[in-house]
C-alpha cells in the first residue's frame, strides 16, 4: 500500500481497554477504533482515552477495505478508517482516506456513484439546521446552493483511524447542499454544537486507480449470498453486492436487504400484477451518453409509475416505465419509456440553478414543461435504494431550451431529498438495436404519437396508422390487465372513497391512450426517490 511521505507522522499507543497497540498513520488524527476490542479511542496527550464502544459493522460487501490505496489528482492516498452511518433503516459508508501530503478526505457513495469530499473551514457563521428548508436556495462559502437533503443520521459503527472522534449512536442533523458546478456541500450539525462543513465532487471509481480491494473476498461472499424469499421460500440471489432491495421472481414480494441477510428480512406483497418488461431483466445493451463512447449497460431493475392527478382535477392519469441500468465503471442510469418516446438519463451529483420555469445546468438552459406528483405501482429486479410501498415523489420535467435540443432534466422531491437527473432522447430503434431485441419486440417499442398528423399518401402514414391501431389495442389490453374489471385499479390504488375512483366510475371506466406499446405520459428522469445513500 502507499505509505505516507514521512514516517515521522506515524504514532502509536496502547489501547486503555485491552492493551493492544493502536497505530496512527498520521499524528494529526484525533481518534481511532481498536481493531481488537472495538473501543472508540480519543488521543489524550501521549496516551489514548476510551470514549465508547463501536457496534459491529453491518455486512455491506463494499469493495473498499482498510489498507486499500489509490491516486487522485496525481497524489497517492490510503484508506485508513470508516464511518458507517444510518437513517430511516438505510445505511452507507464514508471512508477516511489519507494522502501522502498529510491531507485527509472522505470517499463515499452518492446514488450509485462515488464522491470524494474534504473538510473545509467556513469564513462565515453557518446556518442552523432549523433554518434550512428542503429545496431552498442558500448562499454559503461564496456559492449558491440548493438544499438537497435534510436527514437525521447516526454513526452506527466506526473502524480504523479517524480525523475526529465519532459521536456513536447519537442522532444529529445532516444537510446536503448541491450546486450547478456539480459539487456537494455537507453540513453536519453535531450534538456537541459543532458544525462541520465539507466540500466534494463526483469521481469515477476507475480513475482512482485503486488497489488492495477486497474483490476476492467480496466475490466469495457474494456467491454465497443466495437466500430464501421470506414470503414464498424461493431462492433469491442479488446480482449486485450494493443492492438494497430485491423482488422475488416467483411471488413478486419486495424484500428489503439493506440491513444484510442475517436479519429478519422485511418484505411486502405487491397488489398490482404489472406488465412483463419489454426489455428483459439481465439484458445487456451497448448505449452511449452524449460525448461518451458506448458501454455495456445491464438491466438490473424495472418499475412502473403513474402520476396522481389532484383531487377534483380533470387531468387524465398517465403511466410509464423505467429500467434501472448498471455499468461497473459508470454506476447507474435509467432508460425511460413514455408516451412521447424513450430517454436515457443519469442522476446528477450537483443541482441546476434558476427559478420559476427556467433553470440552467453548466451553461445550458432548460424550460419547465410540467410538475406533477407520481408514485411507483410495480417493481421487478433489484435496486440500489430501499424500495418502499407505493413510493411517491413530486416531479418537475424540463426540456432543453433553444440551442440545447433533445436534452432533458428531471427534478424529484420526496420528504427526504431532492434529486436531479440529466438525459437525452433516444430513438426506439436504437433501443431495440442496443439490446438486440427480436424484430417483433422491437416494433412494439416505436412511438407513433405524431403519425396521425402525417400529410398526403406517404406509405409511412399507412404503416404508422396500422401500427397505431395495433398499439391502441395493445394498450387497451395493458390497461385492462392493470385495472381488472374497469375501475378496479383506481379502487386498489387510491381507495374506494377516492376522487379518482369516483371519477372513473362516472366516466364509464379508465381512459385509454394510444402509446405504441407503452404506458402513456411519464417522467423524463429515472426515479432515485428514496435512494442514494450518503450523500
Amino acid at each position: 500500500m502507499s505509505q505516507p511521505a514521512s514516517s515521522q507522522r506515524r504514532w502509536s499507543a496502547a489501547c486503555p481497554n485491552c492493551g493492544a497497540q493502536v497505530e496512527f498513520a498520521s499524528a494529526a488524527s484525533a481518534s481511532a477504533v481498536c481493531s481488537f476490542c472495538r473501543s472508540s479511542l480519543l488521543r489524550d496527550g501521549e496516551a489514548l482515552r476510551k470514549i465508547g464502544i463501536s457496534a459491529e459493522l453491518l455486512a455491506d460487501y463494499s469493495p473498499l477495505q482498510l489498507g486499500a490505496g489509490g491516486r487522485f489528482a496525481g497524489e497517492a492516498f490510503s484508506v485508513l478508517g470508516r464511518l458507517q452511518l444510518g437513517y430511516s433503516g438505510d445505511s452507507w459508508n464514508e471512508w477516511h482516506v489519507l494522502f501522502d501530503s498529510g491531507k485527509s478526505g472522505w470517499l463515499s457513495e452518492d446514488n450509485g456513484q462515488f464522491v470524494l469530499s474534504f473538510d473545509a473551514t467556513l469564513s462565515e457563521a453557518p446556518p442552523q439546521s432549523h433554518e434550512l428548508v428542503l429545496g431552498d436556495l442558500l448562499v454559503l462559502a461564496g456559492q449558491s446552493w440548493r438544499v438537497a437533503a435534510l436527514t437525521q443520521v447516526k454513526v452506527l459503527a466506526a473502524q480504523g483511524e479517524l480525523p475526529r472522534p465519532p459521536e456513536l449512536q447519537t442522532a444529529h442533523w445532516l444537510a446536503e447542499l448541491r450546486n450547478d458546478k456539480n459539487e456537494v456541500g455537507t453540513l453536519d450539525f453535531f450534538q456537541t454544537g459543532a458544525v462541520q462543513w465539507s466540500l466534494g465532487r463526483p469521481v469515477r471509481f476507475e480513475e482512482l486507480a485503486m488497489y488492495g480491494l477486497r474483490e476476492d473476498k467480496q466475490e466469495a461472499a457474494f456467491k454465497a449470498r443466495s437466500f430464501e424469499c421470506p414470503s414464498c421460500g424461493a431462492a433469491l440471489t442479488p446480482k449486485l453486492a450494493i443492492s438494497k432491495a430485491i423482488v422475488c421472481g416467483q411471488c413478486q414480494a419486495v424484500v428489503d436487504i439493506s440491513q444484510g441477510l442475517s436479519a429478519d428480512l422485511g418484505h411486502y406483497a405487491q397488489e398490482n400484477g404489472g406488465r412483463e418488461p419489454q426489455i428483459p431483466l439481465g439484458a445487456i445493451g451497448q448505449l452511449a451518453f452524449d460525448g461518451s463512447s458506448q458501454r455495456p449497460w445491464q438491466v438490473l431493475g424495472y418499475q412502473e409509475r403513474c402520476d396522481l392527478p389532484a383531487a377534483g382535477s380533470d387531468d387524465e392519469q398517465t403511466f410509464w416505465r423505467e429500467y434501472l441500468l448498471f455499468n461497473k465503471l459508470e454506476g447507474f442510469a435509467f432508460l425511460v419509456d413514455t408516451e412521447e418516446g424513450w430517454s436515457l438519463v443519469r442522476p446528477l451529483t450537483g443541482s441546476p440553478q434558476g427559478s420559476g420555469d427556467k433553470v440552467q445546468w453548466q451553461g445550458k438552459g432548460f424550460k419547465k414543461r410540467w410538475t406533477y406528483r407520481a408514485k411507483v405501482t410495480h417493481v421487478l429486479g433489484e435496486f440500489y435504494w430501499q424500495v418502499e410501498r407505493e413510493q411517491q415523489a413530486l416531479i418537475s420535467d424540463y426540456e432543453g431550451a433553444s440551442g440545447n435540443p433533445g436534452a432533458l432534466l428531471s427534478r424529484e422531491q420526496t420528504d427526504k431529498e431532492v434529486t436531479w437527473s440529466l438525459g437525452q432522447k433516444i430513438d426506439a430503434g436504437a433501443v431495440a438495436k442496443a439490446f438486440k431485441l427480436a424484430a417483433d419486440a422491437g416494433s412494439g417499442l416505436t412511438r407513433d404519437a405524431g403519425s396521425l398528423s402525417s400529410r398526403g399518401t406517404d406509405p409511412r402514414f399507412v404503416r404508422n396508422f396500422v401500427l397505431g391501431l395495433f398499439a391502441l389495442f395493445f394498450v387497451f389490453m395493458l390497461v385492462k390487465s392493470c385495472s381488472g374489471d374497469d375501475c378496479q385499479s383506481y379502487k386498489d390504488n387510491f381507495g374506494e372513497a377516492s376522487t379518482e375512483y369516483a371519477q372513473c366510475l362516472r366516466s364509464g371506466g379508465p381512459r385509454i391512450y394510444p402509446g405504441g406499446g407503452s404506458y402513456s405520459g411519464g417522467s423524463y428522469g429515472g426515479s432515485g426517490s428514496g435512494g442514494g445513500g450518503h450523500k
